[in-house]
């Protein structure tokens, strides 16, 4: 099989441009103009082409059977960052490779998500060459603006591009097979979308938004700059005899108003006996709020230029786990609110199709329990026990047939939220924001009572703490259940080995004193700047990489047969034939149980829903 590297140039001026649009938008808009394409087979000279014949259409026309001459439907092809290059292929030429391998990704999933990934970086760290700046040149030129020689001046920039991107992958490579798959699968979900958008529903939930932020509006009696601006929204609640609520800022330390939806005294205000408070905070929301409308907006306009592409980052987080970009995140489509799940409903599969919605049960729970040996635990997960009322039972000291729906809600929010060292204050928060409250007391028994309960969680922690000071060190250790993951020590770049191949990195590993206490914390380099690590808070980064790990394998498994549309967090959408739904289902389900074999007696379990479109999916 070739390996085909490619490069598109494309006219771009000051407001179209990657920078001021989306890749979609960019693509798919009348503007878009390819000036020309450099391909590169396997260690051959790569060859540049681009013409000069006025008429787009015949230019266009060209260029594709120049591409079509390389056979990339039965090749790898490389790009750097190949969901631009693969989808103006997928779009506009209707050339779709058998596989798109992307060396922005790779060094993502390399050299961590915290590190730099441009072109001219990654030649420059790795030494394999240094990027030109003929681009510069380029702003605002269509084709027929380039005389002769700029043309050829730009070819010779696109064609060191494409050396420059082949060395880079030839130096970063050998990558795991699994995860050159799994981006390729990644990169699909965008370049080759399956699912449509229901314009006509998104437009009908549009107008209803915008005719109940105008009805919130009017009842208040107060204009939309006065609700957003805090010091005049203060000035009303006073006129209404309310004390403006407060908090203390983390930020500045210092008073300021609690109007933020989250704030319990922003809370307090919704549910206040006088309606007319009730109105003004209601109204407050519904016009700071402009998210529900700017999605709405957003996915008609997607959907007006065709189908929905996945734009699903790989490697994105510091736990090699997905994320959303390209400003299309659904990863955090709202499930709650009046209008919870219409955005989802406008998410429909082809007709004929049907859409299978299978979500992994607990699988962070589940595997920090398998990984820490709380064989307890595992075996209530594996004779499927209600591990909610187990924990609560133990919690309020009474039998699981007495535990009641709210006590079996503390039980589920300490084994869901509690297997990383959280603290009795930040545990009576977590539920509080749920609308639980609970008093300190009663907050420090229930952290007790986990870490009683489960003791070999409890050590893990501990284990990971011993772990990070030795690979401070400059030694290796190993944690949890044998043979799974290893830390190593790096200079400069010390992390976590997960089954993947993959490394959860910690750059720059070091310890630092605290000038108010003395203490000596551990911290590493982010994007973020100075982040603290410590042995629980690893061993969640660990367990989510290690949850990714088993999500992503599942995938592949799925792939084989049916087309994986989307994953989000622990959930896997896969579309199937509606003739084949019940068998695909089944299938889907089997794969979501399925453990990989260094996982061998992880209790996993799933749940799963079909529908028509993504919100019926319950």
């Amino acid at each position: 099989m070739n390996y085909i590297t490619i490069d598109f140039e494309t006219y771009y001026d000051k407001k179209y441009s990657l920078s001021k649009l989306t890749t979609e938008e960019y693509i798919r808009s009348d503007q878009f103009e390819v000036i020309g394409v450099a391909v590169k087979v396997n260690d051959k000279p790569p060859t540049w082409f681009t013409s000069r014949v006025k008429d787009e259409a015949i230019h266009n026309e060209l260029v594709s059977e120049f591409l079509k001459m390389y056979d990339m439907d039965n090749s790898v092809v490389i790009a750097h960052n190949a969901m631009f290059d693969g989808a103006i292929l997928s779009w506009r030429y209707n050339i779709r490779p058998k596989y798109l391998i992307d060396t922005m990704l790779i060094s993502r999933g390399i050299r961590g998500a915290n590190a730099r990934h441009s072109l001219k970086v990654l030649a420059e760290d790795l030494g394999v060459g240094q990027k030109g700046t003929e681009v510069l040149d380029a702003i605002s030129k269509h084709r027929l603006d380039f005389s002769k020689e700029e043309l050829d001046r730009y070819g010779a920039y696109c064609k060191n591009d494409v050396e420059l991107t082949k060395r880079v992958f030839d130096t970063m490579t050998p990558v795991p097979s699994k995860e050159l798959q799994l981006m390729n699968l990644t990169l699909k979900m965008f370049t080759e979308p399956e699912f449509e958008v229901d314009v006509p529903l998104l437009e009908t939930h549009l107008k209803n938004t915008i005719a109940n932020k105008e009805a919130l509006l009017a009842d208040s009696g107060y204009d939309k700059k006065t609700l957003m601006s805090n010091p005049k929204f203060a000035e009303v609640l006073e006129g209404l005899g309310v004390v403006p609520p407060t908090k203390i800022s983390p930020r500045t330390n210092k008073e300021t108003f609690a109007f933020a939806k989250s704030d319990e005294g922003f809370k307090e205000l919704l549910g206040h006996e006088d309606v007319r408070v009730q109105a003004i905070a209601n109204a407050r929301i519904g016009v700071k709020s402009t998210l529900e409308e700017t999605r709405t907006e957003r996915f008609i306009g997607i959907g007006s230029r065709g189908k929905l592409p996945i734009p699903l980052r790989y490697c994105a987080a510091h736990t090699t786990r997905w994320g959303g970009s390209d400003k299309v995140n659904l990863q955090n489509l709202p499930s709650r609110g009046d209008s919870a799940g219409i955005l989802k409903r406008g998410i429909k599969v082809p007709e004929g199709c049907m859409l299978v919605d299978a979500d992994s049960s607990q699988i962070e729970a589940r595997t920090l329990a398998w990984f820490a040996g709380q064989q307890d635990l595992v075996t209530a997960f594996l004779e499927k026990k209600d591990v909610y009322k187990i924990m609560a039972s133990k919690i309020y000291n009474k039998p699981e047939y007495e535990i009641t729906k709210d006590e079996r809600f503390i039980g589920k929010s300490v084994i869901l939220g509690c297997g990383y060292g959280m603290g009795h204050v930040k545990f009576r928060n977590f539920i509080k924001m749920q609308g639980v409250d609970i008093d300190e007391d009663f907050a420090q028994e229930v952290i007790n009572t986990y870490r009683t309960s489960n003791p070999k969680i409890k050590k893990l922690w501990k284990d990971t703490d011993y772990a990070l000071d030795q690979i401070l060190e400059g030694k290796s250790a190993d944690i949890g259940k044998s043979g799974v993951v290893s830390f190593t020590a790096v200079v400069n770049n010390a992390g976590v080995v997960l089954p993947s191949g993959l490394t959860i990195r910690y750059p720059n590993l070091r310890k630092i004193v605290d000038k108010e206490t003395g203490n000596e914390n551990r911290v590493y380099d982010s994007r973020e700047g100075q982040t603290y690590i410590y042995g629980a808070k690893a061993v969640e980064n660990i367990v989510q990489g290690l949850a990714r790990c088993i999500i992503g394998e599942q995938m592949l498994k799925i792939a084989k047969r049916y087309r994986v549309l989307l994953t989000v967090h622990d959930a896997v959408c896969v579309l199937v034939r509606e003739d084949d739904i019940v068998g695909g289902r089944a299938f889907v389900e089997e794969c979501m149980r399925w453990t990989p074999d260094w996982a061998e007696g992880l209790p996993l379990d799933c749940e799963s829903g079909v529908g028509k479109n993504y919100g019926d999916c319950k």
